[in-house]
């Protein structure tokens, strides 16, 4: 099954950008599962094609994930112990890590050597999928350490050995994202 999309790869490697401002608009099941179908496109390590899917749209289960996420990042994350921002935001009882998205879409795989590359791969596969069928997308790495709890894992109703690896937030941008200026890269040609 391809997905029908508004512009070319180029365009779409090009203009994809964090959103974090979402309508109340819902994203079609049908939708989520063309991105998804993208997203298995993706290379993974030795073919194993490991991926999981969980779709959560249960808005309770979002804010729960939300609050519980917030808390073990202040317990646990020294990062967000020494920021002062980081600790603002998440001490706060009405931020929402997934910014009110109607979707999340969390990439999971078996625990492996790999697992995190092939996540990844399906991951930014899912995103381009997203931005060029006219939907925003964000990784939300603040989710990330407490859904590889037990229960996290088991809000997501994954098995012990399953490692979430990639949180995805889907939804339709309530404006377009502001570009990101990109640094020049730094390449060493070796002869």
């Amino acid at each position: 099954m391809q997905m029908e999309t508004a512009m070319d790869l180029k365009e779409a490697i090009y203009s994809r950008h964090a959103v974090r401002e979402f309508t109340s608009q819902p994203v079609d099941e049908d939708v989520l599962r063309k991105l998804i179908d993208a997203a298995i496109q993706a290379p993974s390590a030795v073919n194993h094609q490991p991926w999981l899917f969980t779709v959560v749209r249960d808005k309770t289960l979002l804010a729960r994930i939300s609050r519980e996420a917030k808390a073990h990042m202040l317990k646990t994350s020294a990062a967000a112990l020494a920021s002062h921002h980081f600790q603002s935001i998440l001490e706060n009882p009405d931020f929402d890590i997934f910014y009110h998205a109607p979707a999340l879409v969390v990439i999971s795989a078996p625990e492996g050597p790999w697992v995190v590359e092939d996540c990844a791969l399906a991951a930014e596969n899912l995103m381009l999928a997203a931005c060029a069928a006219g939907l925003g997308t964000c990784w939300i790495g603040f989710a990330q350490g407490w859904l590889g709890t037990s229960e996290g894992k088991s809000s997501l109703r994954l098995s012990g050995t399953t490692v979430p690896v990639a949180p995805i937030i889907v939804g339709h941008p309530k404006t377009a994202a502001a570009p990101v200026p990109r640094k020049a890269p730094k390449i060493d040609w070796i002869s």
